[in-house]
This record gives structure tokens, C-alpha cells and sequence, in this order.
């Protein structure tokens, strides 16, 4: 969706105070497909992705995105979109003119349908941005006012407390406008075979909906659920495996201009266990189409942080997240109403994302849900910064040293990740890490073999971290 009046930059870290209640811990869980277990998302933005903007242009790039390690290919909204009161000269992918149509701009349905084939023949799964919430002011569907939300003169009306000029808000309470939306999602699982959705503003759509979807779904084949959504969790209960990190996206920018640290973070994770119902976990990510399109690049936001946030990400309870062009180093906001074509010609961060993902694909301590370990924090003690010499002096650099330090330890069976991390600008001279689980170890990327005692004493440079597998 559009990202402006209700934007997730917007929002306070502390979305996920209130833990979940026993209650909806007991309520049936959505099924999560066995292939989502280890997975990493990738979000195609197609009219931006090559020159041609095109479905049979993208599936050139099929075989790097799967050398990559690239698990799921989520694609924004493929739907053809409304003429009238359109922003920019292409419109936004969310102004849907037709839920059963492809857009003209990226090709035809029989091209899509190739390209979900030829992706599966490799290993993927395909997910697709279904928008719920409202309609393009020129689908057929206004032809029916009472199935959109309307003013006192019966003019439907765009979605309340929102400047979406271009888009009309849909009325849940009616039935047959809710038959049609649920028979348009059935109808690209079945007839095109992709394996669930990504589902724009799901907080804008009554749960109820939500959960008869995806018991529908569920008919046809398994299928995946993503809710853009960080506010209602019971659209964890029975309807969605996931929703966004908007939380630790947050706390990510935050750290990187000093603004929060080590220790947010750690009682983010540690809430992560307690909020989100059995099995179900957030989307980590340091950028998507509205963050890059209307907050900023990850440049912009984390500067000299961006790997380190990148591979937090992945480390952290969660599926990571990578937006088109991240492998490339997209450094600038792509326009998002008009053709604005990602570069290509730098691919060299797509080695340190293809690390990443064989990192969390090798290690079940890093899978998602129950499938995965549990965060548990290390204690983290710092030391004597050389020259420090006076009590006083001691006292601020013990202090100062303790807070950029995050560490912790997820477990699965026999598999243990250790991942250590100075979340600051300024380089920690010395400091224990205690409490790990000893062992030989592999560390990150280098795959060299370390004895790794259960007190371990660090020197690290500004935002670099330690990562140590067995």
C-alpha cells in the first residue's frame, strides 16, 4: 500500500507491550507449510525490476535469484490498475481496476502463468500482494455503491483518515462483496497455482474474513499468509504465519543515529517468545517497496549499519526479508508511480545476502517458528578501556562499553548460533561474553573452525559483529 498518513515509520516501537493471552494461545494455530520452514522472502517489484518492466524479462533473473538461495518471490500486485484519479503517469499497484486481471504493463496472464510454472520447476514459491481493503475508482465493482463504505449522499468514499485519493474503501458488511473478493483469491490459487499471499493492510479487513479465506485456501493446496500488519495479533490465530517487524524495523533506525540500542533490542527479542501465538513469528526486513519509496533508502536510514542490521535480520526469530535491488545496492527511492528502473550494475552485496541465506538454510537454530530456536540473551560484561585509570574514569567507560553490546544464543536440537554485535559507531575495546554453550563452532562467513569457551572476551569495531555456528 501507499505508505503516507498511516505509515509504519510512524509507529512506536512499543506495538508489542501486551503479550498475547492463554486464550489465543489455545486458539487453533494457521497451518505453516513445511516449505516455509527455512525460508527467505524476496519482494519483486516488476514494472521497476528490468527495462522492459515485464514478466518474461523478470524470469531472466530466475536462475541469480536462486544461485542466490532466494526461497520465496513475493510479487507486489500483478492486477491491472484504474485509470481514473490515478497518481503519476503508471498509478499505484494498489488502485486495482480488475481482481481477475494482469496489467497490460507487465504482460499477459499466460505470461504469468508460465512464470509461476518455470518458478516452481526451480524451486520457488510464489506469493502474491492481494489488496482487500479498496479498490481502483474504476473497477467494475462501484458499479455496486452499497459493496464500497459511502457518505451520507451515498458516494462512496475513500478509505476513512487516509489521503489514498485513488483508491475507494470496500464494505465488509456485505456479504456478496466479501463472495466476490473470496472467489478472486481462490481463482489465482487455482487457476495459476500460487502458494498464498501477502495481504496489503490486513488490519483494514475484518479477521473474520481473513480466517474463511484462509480456510477456503487451505482446500486447494497449503498455502502461505503474510499480514501487513504489526497492531492486531489475532490475525496470527487462525489466518496468518506472519506479519511485519515493523517494531525491530523501527528500533534498527533507531540505533543506527544513536537514538537506541543493544538493550531495546534485547527486550524486543526477549517479548518476541511471549507475543506472537505458538508458531507464528514477524517478517524482518530493512526495507520494502513503501520503505524505500517514501522513507528511504537503507542507506539513507543506517548508513555504515546496513550490513550489520542486514544480518541481524537474519539471526533474529523471524523470515528475513530482501527487496528488489537490495543485492545490487539500491541506493536510491524508486519511484513509485512511474517507471524508475532498478541498476544493475553493482551486484556486489548479493555474495554477503547469498551468505546470509545459506547461514539460516544450514542451521535449524535459525529457522522460523517452531521450527527454529528461541532466543536466549548472553550476559555481556564490559571491560577496562586502556587508560582509564581514575575510579571515575573506569566507572562512564565500564558503562559506556556495556550498551552497544548485543549478544545471544538460539538452540534447535544440536545446532546452537552464537551471534555477538557492537549495535554503535564507536569501537568496544574489550568486554566478556558469558554463558554461552561451549563447543567447536564454525564462525561467519569464513567457516573456520573455533573453540568457542563458555566465556569469551571481544574487541569489536563499530557495528561489526561475530556470528559462530555448531
Amino acid at each position: 500500500m501507499l505508505c503516507l498518513s498511516a505509515c509504519s515509520a510512524e509507529r512506536e516501537t512499543a506495538t508489542m507491550d501486551k503479550p498475547a493471552t492463554a486464550e489465543k494461545q489455545q486458539l487453533l494455530r494457521p497451518p505453516a507449510p513445511e516449505w516455509s520452514d527455512k525460508a527467505v522472502m524476496y519482494e519483486v517489484n516488476v514494472r521497476q525490476y528490468t527495462k522492459e518492466g515485464t514478466f518474461k524479462a523478470f524470469e531472466a533473473h530466475l536462475p541469480r535469484l536462486r544461485e542466490m538461495g532466494v526461497d520465496i518471490l513475493w510479487f507486489m500486485p500483478i492486477h491491472s490498475i484504474s485509470a481514473k484519479n490515478r497518481n503519476g503517469t503508471l498509478g499505484s499497484y494498489y488502485a486495482v481496476d480488475d481482481y481477475k486481471a494482469v496489467n497490460p504493463e507487465f504482460g499477459t496472464a499466460d505470461d504469468f502463468k508460465a512464470l509461476v510454472g518455470k518458478a516452481h520447476e526451480m524451486g520457488f514459491k510464489v506469493v502474491l500482494d492481494w489488496v482487500a481493503n479498496h479498490t481502483g475508482w474504476d473497477n467494475a465493482w462501484t458499479a455496486n455503491p452499497d459493496w464500497y463504505t459511502t457518505d451520507e449522499a451515498g458516494n462512496i468514499v475513500q478509505p476513512p483518515g487516509t489521503n489514498w485519493t485513488d483508491v475507494a474503501d470496500l464494505n465488509y458488511e456485505n456479504p456478496e462483496m466479501k463472495a466476490a473478493m473470496l472467489d478472486a483469491m481462490k481463482y489465482w490459487v487455482m487457476e495459476f497455482d500460487v502458494d498464498g499471499y501477502r495481504a496489503d493492510y490486513a488490519g483494514g479487513v475484518p479477521t473474520s474474513f481473513w480466517e474463511t479465506a484462509r480456510e477456503e485456501l487451505e482446500k486447494i493446496k497449503p498455502v502461505y499468509m503474510l499480514a501487513e500488519d504489526d497492531q492486531q495479533i489475532r490475525l496470527l490465530s487462525r489466518a496468518f504465519n506472519s506479519n511485519y517487524g515493523w517494531a525491530l524495523y523501527n528500533l534498527m533506525n533507531q540505533t543506527a543515529k544513536g537514538l537506541s540500542g543493544a538493550e531495546q533490542i534485547k527486550k524486543y527479542a526477549e517479548r518476541l517468545e511471549k507475543q506472537y501465538p505458538a508458531g507464528t513469528y514477524p517478517l524482518n526486513f530493512t526495507s520494502n517497496h513503501d520503505e524505500n519509496s517514501w522513507i528511504g533508502t537503507e542507506y539513507e536510514r543506517l548508513g555504515d549499519a546496513v550490513k550489520t542490521m542486514a544480518a541481524l535480520g537474519f539471526v533474529l526469530p523471524g523470515m528475513p526479508l530482501i527487496y528488489s535491488g537490495q543485492e545490487a545496492g539500491l541506493s536510491k527511492r524508486l519511484s513509485f508511480f512511474d517507471k524508475d528502473e532498478i541498476p544493475w550494475s553493482d551486484l556486489s552485496m548479493q555474495k554477503f545476502y547469498q551468505e546470509l541465506i545459506r547461514l539460516k538454510h544450514d542451521n535449524p537454530a535459525l529457522w522460523n517458528g517452531k521450527s527454529g530456536g528461541v532466543y536466549q540473551g548472553l550476559e555481556t560484561v564490559s571491560g577496562v578501556e586502556a587508560g582509564a585509570t581514575e575510579t571515575a574514569d573506569v566507572t562512564e567507560t565500564v558503562a559506556k562499553a556495556a550498551k552497544p553490546i548485543l549478544a545471544f544464543e538460539r538452540t534447535k536440537g544440536g545446532n546452537t548460533v552464537v551471534v555477538i554485535m557492537n549495535l554503535s559507531s564507536e569501537a568496544v575495546k574489550a568486554a566478556t561474553v558469558s554463558g554461552i554453550s561451549a563447543g567447536i563452532y564454525r564462525s561467519f562467513p569464513s567457516q573456520t573452525a573455533v573453540d568457542i569457551q563458555a566465556t569469551l572476551q571481544i574487541e569489536l569495531e563499530p557495528w561489526e559483529y561475530l556470528i559462530y555456528a555448531k
